[in-house]
């Protein structure tokens, strides 16, 4: 029976249930891991309810298959509440909540859990619940993709999830799991950077997601633009669940249930079939991707918990060399071109961790170990012929792997918190790299095969304080941070990084916040292993440097709790120092993009220097009358110094605008519509420099342009939108569930401006033109380039 059938048969077969859903779960103080006992939960909006019992168990039967808001409260505690929580047939709702004591007797403000202000980041914190991750427009069931409706988060109008944060750039934000460093979550990543077309994590196991955009903590290290806290949903402890998700790129397998009395287990594995589509479709490129995903919680007793998480990826990119039956001038000059540049490539990567958590009556200890690798390779012959060693242009492959360790003593008191730490990294990146392409202008090679070693510690100390009877919060910290790749770096004294915060109650539900701190990242390690054909490191003896951020924001919120509703509108201003430059052109990284490839694995010195500043606007809706949406504009500049050629230019990542409005509504019969429309000011980029390109002795080697960087990123495309559209349909049966979605992106079929192309002019049977006035030159041309199909995605899931 085909897909079509089935929704036809869905559409026209009626069926009622008489069945009701159950809720279930604990409440539990997140300081000491006692349970809260005789506390309310309430599913709002309905008679619903229960009371804990002594161990903070409760449950709440016959509820009707529905999306509720869901709040647990107690006297003395801030109270909670979890949005859009999805009630079934086929199984019990799990869902716990931590209910933290409250500073003080007061109680004029009511703050849900969705809008919980942290005392340790008090402003610059966007949240999003498992369920808007889902449900987004356009968005796949990617966090990526889910996270571009923010304030402040640029989008692409290509194919990849690189993230672009405050005008930073893909490779300044860092990511937790369950407080565990995964510092790779999109397939086929650009190493160096970031993105990539497909993340990595599975959202069926995501419970909530954090993006903190500004005023970091002290015990989060290495990141200038982001810190990503993910949550994964502790696995069920009754009885083992299945969910199996069918979209038009993957399939998906989730399980989860208890393993014994005091352990349970969630995990995923997922395998696309992305290289089918894609040959049919006469693409000349083919990936595949799988990923697999496990975590599991132990209760060793009550005062300790150890949780275990594994990620894990296997990408392969190969060339499709078949010749589409039905192909015009343009596609064939688009394929061949891509055939020439494209490199053939596999990649993967892991992350395994450990956390312990250790409860006392005020606080704990968390202490975490985990490892993390990725292996990169790319291969590319001249013309795809590899039947001479002559023909090969490059052979690059490297290893990065991290062994982590951290502790964390956290202390709560009445009005005030104090935590401190410490970490200390070991890493091995080894690097075997062929390549006559790069230096291809000076006839050099570079042939190098070698592995490094680095490491990496630092100290924290933070501590936050409520006055004035809780209206006044004030957050401060200092961390420093060691490492060996320099000389300087290997001082912490020159890494010292202090942080202040304070958010003030000018009435209630409305706050004025402030953030100044400075911050530091270590460069990729693309530069730090870096070795020239000498076998030196040369980066090393360059003395390259951690680099340098310091923030300034200020912001003011406004809370309707009743409502759902969040206003925000926060101003910063971000200075950059010691940014590595280029040696080769003198170009300042920030300014060179990031593609799927390498970036940084060239020598370097850290003299430059960059800015991003900015307003951010947010009205955010939670789950109201059934109607949710997230309105957010960004005004940004982002500029860098390139300082052997110029001043500050735009860097790449310099969109000036940024519009996201994405809004949603769900009906009757468990039907739900929701849209996404996007408009983001177009980003500069480097035009070719002509006379170089065309030499064959540079096309030969390099099958690619050369960039005039004497017009640094002196050309802007032009404004990017979007309309993504997408349709839910869910059906409760008694044992089983439902869901059929049709996802489309880019409805009206905007075709976004991209770099042009540069390619050559080829005769009838493939081969280049040469410039008939000019026999050491090729004839090249600018090929028109755009990004923008409607592409609709029809996917299941089924739970049981």
């Amino acid at each position: 029976m085909t897909f079509r059938l089935i929704l036809l048969v869905l559409f026209i077969i009626p069926f009622q249930v008489f069945s009701q859903g159950t809720i279930k779960g604990k409440v539990l103080n997140p300081v000491n891991n006692q349970p809260v006992a005789f506390a309310n939960v309430l599913i709002l909006n309905t008679d619903l309810g229960a009371i804990t019992d002594e161990n903070g168990l409760y449950e709440i039967k016959a509820v009707p298959p529905g999306l509720y808001n869901v709040r647990a409260s107690f006297v003395g505690y801030k109270t909670s509440t979890a949005f859009e929580v999805q009630i079934t047939l086929a199984r019990a709702v799990q869902l716990d909540f931590e209910l933290a004591e409250s500073a003080s007797d007061l109680s004029e403000v009511v703050i849900t859990s969705d809008f919980t202000r942290s005392e340790e980041t008090p402003l610059s914190v966007r949240k999003l619940n498992t369920n808007e991750i889902e449900r987004y427009p356009g968005g796949n069931r990617d966090i990526s993709r889910v996270i571009q409706a923010l304030p402040g988060v640029a989008s692409t109008p290509s194919f990849r999830n690189d993230i672009l944060i405050r005008g930073g750039a893909p490779n300044e934000n860092k990511f937790y799991v369950d407080e565990i460093e995964v510092p790779v979550i999109n397939h086929f990543s650009t190493q160096g950077s970031s993105g990539g077309p497909v993340g990595i994590l599975n959202v069926n196991l995501i419970k909530n997601l954090d993006l903190i955009a500004g005023g970091f903590p002290a015990n989060r290290m290495d990141a200038l633009s982001s810190f990503f806290e993910i949550q994964l949903k502790d696995g069920r402890r009754d009885k083992m669940a299945t969910q199996v998700t069918v979209g038009a790129s993957e399939l998906t397998l989730s399980n989860e249930g208890p393993i014994s009395e005091k352990t349970t287990y969630s995990l995923s594995a997922r395998r696309s079939y992305l290289q089918g589509l894609f040959r049919l479709l006469g693409l000349p490129f083919l990936p595949t991707f799988n990923d697999f995903q496990l975590k599991t919680t132990t209760k060793l007793n009550d005062k300790t918990e150890l949780t275990f998480i594994g990620l894990g990826a296997i990408d392969n990119f190969e060339l499709n060399q078949d010749i589409p039956d039905k192909e015009t001038e343009e596609d064939r000059e688009n394929r061949l071109y891509l055939l020439d540049v494209l490199p053939i490539q596999t990649q993967w990567n892991y992350v395994t961790g450990l956390k312990l958590k250790r409860f006392r009556a005020n606080g704990f200890w968390t202490f975490v170990l985990s490892r993390n690798m990725l292996n990169n390779q790319s291969i590319k012959f001249a013309g795809n012929d590899n039947s001479s060693v002559a023909n090969l242009l490059f052979d690059y492959s490297s290893q990065e792997s991290e062994n982590k360790f951290r502790a964390e003593n956290s202390i709560f008191g009445k009005g005030y918190t104090i935590k401190y730490g410490m970490n200390y990294q070991y890493s091995r990146y080894f690097i075997s790299n062929f390549d006559r392409a790069t230096l291809a202008s000076s006839g050099g090679v570079i042939d190098i095969e070698s592995t490094s070693f680095f490491s990496q510690y630092g100290v924290f100390i933070s501590g936050s304080k409520n006055f004035y009877q809780d209206r006044l919060l004030l957050t401060g910290g200092v961390r420093m941070d060691g490492a060996d790749f320099s000389e300087t770096a290997s001082n912490p004294i020159n890494q010292i990084s202090p942080r202040i915060s304070a958010s003030y109650q000018l009435r209630p539900n409305l706050f004025a916040t402030a953030n100044a701190g400075i911050y530091y990242q270590k460069p990729a390690y693309t530069v730090l292993g870096f070795r020239n054909n000498e076998g030196e490191l040369e980066n090393r003896e360059n003395d390259v440097r951690f680099i340098r951020n310091s923030q300034l924001i200020a912001g003011i919120e406004f809370l309707v709790p009743e409502k759902n509703r969040r206003f925000t509108a926060e101003a910063f201003y971000k200075k950059y120092s010691y940014y590595p430059t280029s040696i080769r052109n003198g170009i300042a990284l920030a300014n060179l993009g990031a593609d799927f490839g390498v970036i940084g694995n060239e020598p370097v010195v850290s003299d430059a220097e960059g800015r991003a500043y900015g307003l951010e606007f947010l009205a955010q809706q939670r789950l109201f009358k059934d109607f949710y949406g997230i309105a957010a504009l960004t005004l940004v500049r982002s500029e860098f110094t390139n300082p052997k050629t110029t001043g500050f230019v735009p860097s790449s990542w310099d969109n000036k605008f940024i519009v996201s409005l994405t809004a949603g509504k769900r009906f009757g019969k468990n039907w739900e519509i929701g849209t996404r429309w996007r408009f983001l000011g177009g980003t500069p980029y480097t035009p070719f420099n002509l006379e170089e390109s065309s030499l064959i002795s540079n096309w030969d080697l390099r099958n690619s342009g050369i960039l005039d960087f004497n017009q640094i990123n002196a050309i802007r495309l032009d404004p990017f939108h979007q309309l993504d559209l997408r349709i839910d349909k869910k059906y409760f049966f008694k044992r089983w569930n439902l869901n059929w979605y049709v996802d489309i992106q880019n409805l009206y079929n905007f075709q976004a401006e991209q770099v042009p192309l540069l390619i050559p002019v080829r005769a009838s049977n493939g081969s280049i033109l040469v410039d008939p006035n000019d026999p050491s030159r090729y004839q090249l041309k600018l090929l028109s380039n755009t990004a923008g199909t409607i592409l609709p995605t029809v996917g299941i899931i089924i739970e049981f």
